[in-house]
């Protein structure tokens, strides 16, 4: 069980947690230094969660 960390070109994880509230907080750190999205999984595995840090190729209008 638990959660993992990865980038979405990675093989394997770089973090492995017991709690989603402490994987999302380790990806949100990593996509913030990095200026990437953070795309949070659901346990069935599709999206639940995006957010962008950075450079957003499609900013919300408005």
């Amino acid at each position: 069980g638990g959660w993992d960390v990865k980038r979405e070109d990675a093989k394997r994880a770089s973090h492995h947690t017991e709690t989603k509230e402490e994987a999302v907080k380790i990806a949100r750190e990593i996509a913030i230094n990095q200026n990437t999205e953070l795309i949070i999984h659901k346990m069935d595995g599709t999206i639940g969660e995006r957010n962008s840090y950075g450079n957003d190729p499609h900013p919300p209008k408005g």
